[in-house]
């Protein structure tokens, strides 16, 4: 005997309002805010993010028994906290949600997706080797956005407060904001698309921090891009004296800032090491110090040495002279 479909009543006795009635059901089946998680699948299926990031990471589980592969959990934890559920324990209650499973191509019959101990299993799964992996493959997906290999990337680097409600690793407190948290360190490039970014305990990072970052990154950009230039573009977390000299030890870039309303203006120059000026003889010295004429030809001149075209202050500041490198 085949089932027999029943609608459910409206709900009587409600007024109207604006002169239209309003009515009120209770057949709509499985309802969800989250539909934009639908868009973001077609997004993450080109980029495959979760994939990139899932091949850095050494599976120790037994293949027969794998129910979750690592792409998935990675792939569900990327679209919880997109929609805002940030906090892993969302996942025991949004595992069987219509959407997500739409989401991670699973329909509503079907299995649950992965629980909460499963991604807590797998953030704690990655060592430092693997997390420096996972940096450098999302280096590669940006590099892999360009059409063509650019001249120069302007780099924008700077450090962020990130506040936890919990007992993290890795938290400290920071006095400025008045809580715990992470400060990472995240990349952009000029143009305002995401690079890379560093987890971190929420303290400044030093200059040394920074530059050994910075060697990284400007590696794994040369390695997609031969010919490309990485100009670093100086913020606060790297407009500093020691970063800079240390970029230029580096044979990074040295950079230079100029402050303009709402944004920063970087110039850049290629590090070279000023050369060795040489000295004339002493025999030539001794020889000019002793001759009364080239004395009394120097007082003849124009005028004093402070107003001689050689001594004269350029328009950078610095002494002309022509037998000094510029550089």
């Amino acid at each position: 005997m085949p089932a027999k479909v029943e609608t459910t009543p409206a709900l009587p006795g409600l007024s109207p309002v604006g002169g239209k009635p309003v009515i009120a059901r209770f057949d709509g089946g499985h309802l969800s805010s989250d539909g934009g998680l639908l868009v973001l699948r077609e997004v993450e299926q080109r980029l495959d993010v979760a994939g990139r990031l899932a091949a850095c990471i050494m599976d120790p589980r037994d293949p027969e028994r794998i129910v979750h592969g690592l792409d998935e959990i990675i792939r569900f934890r990327l679209l919880m906290i997109a929609a805002g559920y940030e906090d892993g324990n969302d996942a025991d209650r949004l595992r069987t949600d219509p959407m997500f499973k739409l989401a991670m191509e699973r329909l509503e019959d079907e299995t649950a997706l992965c629980s909460q101990p499963t991604i807590s299993r797998l953030e704690n799964l990655p060592d430092t080797r693997t997390l420096l992996r996972m940096g450098q493959a999302m280096v590669d997906l940006y590099c892999a956005s360009f059409r063509q290999v650019p001249r120069r990337i302007v780099l924008d680097v700077d450090d962020t407060f990130d506040a936890v409600h919990g007992e993290q690793q890795m938290r400290l407190f920071n006095a400025h904001y008045d809580e715990y948290g992470f400060q990472p360190i995240v990349v952009f490039a000029g143009e305002g698309r995401f690079v890379t970014a560093v987890l971190r305990p929420a303290k400044r990072p030093s200059g040394r921090e920074i530059r050994a970052f910075l060697r990284r990154l400007v590696r794994q950009l040369r390695a997609n891009g031969p010919g490309s230039r990485s100009c670093c573009g100086p913020t606060a977390t790297t407009a500093r004296l020691r970063c800079c000299a240390g970029a230029g030890r580096t044979r990074l870039t040295t950079c230079s800032v100029s402050r303009r309303p709402a944004r920063c203006v970087v110039m850049s120059r290629a590090w070279r090491p000023a050369p060795l000026r040489a000295s004339p003889p002493r025999t030539a010295r001794a020889s000019s110090a002793a001759s009364p004429s080239s004395t009394t030809a120097l007082q003849a001149g124009t005028g004093s040495s402070a107003s001689s075209p050689a001594s004269r202050p350029g328009p950078t500041g610095r002494t002309r002279a022509s037998s000094s490198p510029a550089y």
